[in-house]
């Protein structure tokens, strides 16, 4: 009678536990919640998957990410999800179904200048069993230990690697379980388990909505940490950067693997902080990106805003600008402060000939690398109009400024000097406040400024030569994966860009950039297009990439000089009537002056001794040229007149004793 008491207590248990699972994994869905919920508010960007083994396991076949997983950098993240699976025995009834579990992956800010990820990983209805829960310690190899301790109520699991000394951090929240190596992470995630912030956020929801649950994955950009991010890598966010951090909330974009190229689609939304500028472009509408015609294959950044008309969209500029009545007072004070001064109207001589496009380039230089080349370009629609109109400001400044400049000519091209400080800014915001008494010439139905004569030299270089980007094969198959028509669109050339950066930093970040620059270079095509629609931005990222070897054998690159080892004595080539090449010893290179109002032009050695010094005239070779041996003594002496050699030239050995004189 006992047994068969047992066996019907026993088939009862049975009966009792089947139903249970019945009900956990069938019938009660009440207890689970979001993973975005768990996520700390401080996310700068999150990475969303529904099978991520599935999707990691193609990534991680990629040409992409075999190259990336060499770097220190981008191999952070895949440590990250490896130490993982060291840690599990990878027990084959559980967490092989963690391919089938939604996983959030999110970037934090943790401490100044440092960052690092934190995982939510949706358990479902396998989190009703607490198998992970109360038996963690099972689970896992035999090279950690496994402590608890509790958090506002809720139990926080230390995995301790005897080895690398790291800890990760594990709790568990209804159906999530959230997972970091850093434990203010896994604290901050508890401490809005209750009170969500960015699964809340009505900006986040409307982004999310729209980017749905297509493709491989899901990536999220939240803009107002995105400034503290850059700090990480960089000393300074940088203009743009603290603009897109006071003036974006969040993007959203869905994205597949697709061989050797990224294509992201998804939108981004503003906030009420966002700049005026902003604001404008979103309210003006759209047209066709033509500056590519004039910028330079040599661009490494082309930055170009277009609306339906510069008219339409300074009007709203001016709109917006209405609504902080302190702000437009000083925006009016500064139009009639130079108004007056130049006795010009800004709309009518300046604003009424442009078109629907105006655009930032930065490019590695083909004449110059003493400056940063950086240049707007407005397209215009009218060239006669804008011809007299730019003419007639001219006259008005050589009337009122004591800066007197005379047009220089370069291959045929014009080039002035507008002298009025801070104009750009003013116009049209701090986006462009590093052009500040700009130099300007006439291309097609283009006007381009840049503070650098030698920029404009380059610019107009190119276009004779024909090596624009509507030239450039590369660009132009690069450009067809976008809209002909948009408001925002950013192109950036990554060993171009390279190449700029590397002129004008540091040793230390020389170095730095050498040895990253495979990772650098690999993607040597990135576009991102931002397109108004409704209240938000449709967006779309673009990105190429190549094997660093291959780009290595296209592009020409500036760090491949050596400098010379200390102590070892300088080599001096002295002219004598033995070496003497007297058909192209007065062969004097093409100069390229910086500042066309000076007087003289000067170049140094690397020693610091003087090069060679030349009068200047209008921006010409005018008077006296001087060119010294690297120990200093004369080498070669003779006379310009508006930029040509004139009357006896003569050149020296290392005594300053004649050696040959000829006579032009």
């Amino acid at each position: 009678m006992k047994k068969k008491t047992i066996v019907r207590l026993l088939i009862l248990l049975l009966a009792s536990y089947a139903l249970y699972l019945i009900y956990a994994f069938y019938i009660d869905n009440n207890d689970n919640i979001k993973s975005i919920y768990l996520v700390p508010k401080d996310a700068v960007y999150i990475i969303e998957s529904q099978k991520p083994i599935d999707n990691w396991n193609t990534i991680s076949k990629s040409d992409i990410w075999k190259h990336l997983n060499t770097n220190t950098y981008f191999n952070s993240l895949a440590e990250s999800l490896n130490k993982l699976d060291t840690i599990f025995k990878q027990d084959e009834s559980t967490f092989k179904r963690f391919g089938d579990r939604e996983i959030l992956i999110s970037a934090h800010i943790y401490t100044p200048r440092k960052y690092d990820f934190f995982y939510v990983i949706d358990l479902q209805k396998i989190a009703k069993l607490n198998v992970l829960k109360n038996h963690l310690n099972t689970i896992v190899s035999d090279n950690f230990k496994v402590s608890r301790r509790k958090y506002h109520e809720h139990q926080i699991t230390e995995v301790y690697d005897t080895k690398t000394r790291e800890t990760l951090y594990i709790s568990f929240i209804q159906n999530q379980m959230i997972v970091s190596y850093v434990h203010t992470l896994v604290e901050a995630s508890i401490d809005q388990y209750l009170e969500p912030d960015i699964g809340r956020d009505l900006n986040f929801l409307e982004v999310s909505k729209e980017v749905g649950y297509n493709d491989m994955f899901r990536l999220y950009f939240q803009y107002e940490y995105l400034d503290d991010f850059i700090e990480v890598f960089s000393n300074d966010s940088g203009y743009l950067g603290k603009t897109l951090s006071n003036s974006l909330e969040f993007s959203g974009f869905s994205f597949d693997l697709d061989d050797n190229t990224i294509i992201a689609n998804g939108i981004t939304n503003s906030n009420d902080k966002a700049t005026a500028y902003l604001k404008a472009l979103k309210k003006s509408g759209k047209s066709t990106r033509t500056i590519s015609k004039v910028a330079p294959k040599q661009t490494a950044l082309y930055l170009s805003f277009s609306f339906s008309s510069f008219n339409e969209f300074y009007n709203n500029f001016e709109s917006i600008q209405k609504e902080n009545p302190e702000q437009f007072k000083s925006y009016l004070d500064g139009i009639e402060k130079v108004e007056n001064f130049l006795k010009i109207d800004l709309k009518e001589h300046f604003m009424s000939w442009i078109d629907d496009e105006i655009a930032l380039l930065q490019l590695h230089s083909t004449v110059s690398q003493s400056k940063k080349d950086v240049a707007v370009v407005l397209k215009t629609n009218n060239r006669k109009k804008a011809k007299q109109n730019l003419d007639f400001i001219l006259e008005q400044i050589r009337k009122r400024s004591p800066v007197k400049f005379k047009e220089v000519n370069y291959k045929g091209y014009p080039i002035n000097f507008m002298s009025i400080k801070g104009f750009f800014k003013l116009l049209i915001g701090n986006l462009f406040k590093e052009i500040d008494k700009p130099y300007f010439t006439i291309i097609e139905d283009y006007v381009v400024f840049s503070n650098h004569p030698n920029t404009l030299k380059s610019i107009i270089s190119s276009y004779t030569n024909e090596e624009t980007l509507d030239s450039f094969e590369a660009y132009n198959d690069f450009n067809d994966a976008f809209d002909s028509r948009c408001s925002v669109f950013s192109y950036i050339n990554a060993p171009y860009l390279y190449n700029s950066a590397y002129n004008f930093v540091d040793t230390n970040t020389k170095n730095q950039l050498r040895t990253n620059k495979d990772y650098f270079i690999c993607f040597p095509q990135i576009g991102i297009q931002l397109t108004p629609e409704k209240d938000f931005f449709e967006s779309k990222i673009v990105i190429d990439y190549e094997d660093p070897s291959i780009v290595k054998t296209k592009y020409n690159f500036t760090d491949t000089s050596t400098l010379l080892k200390p102590n070892k004595p300088l080599r001096i080539i002295e002219i004598t009537e033995e070496n003497l090449n007297k058909e192209t010893v007065f062969n004097i290179p093409e100069i390229f002056p910086t500042d066309l109002t000076a007087k003289e032009f000067v170049k140094k050695h690397s020693n610091g001794k003087t090069r060679f010094s030349v009068e200047l005239k209008d921006g010409l070779k005018h008077g006296n040229y001087k060119e010294y041996y690297r120990n200093g003594k004369l080498k070669i002496s003779g006379k310009y007149s508006k930029d040509e050699q004139k009357g006896t030239w003569r050149v020296y050995n290392f005594d300053e004793n004649l050696v040959f004189k000829k006579r032009f």
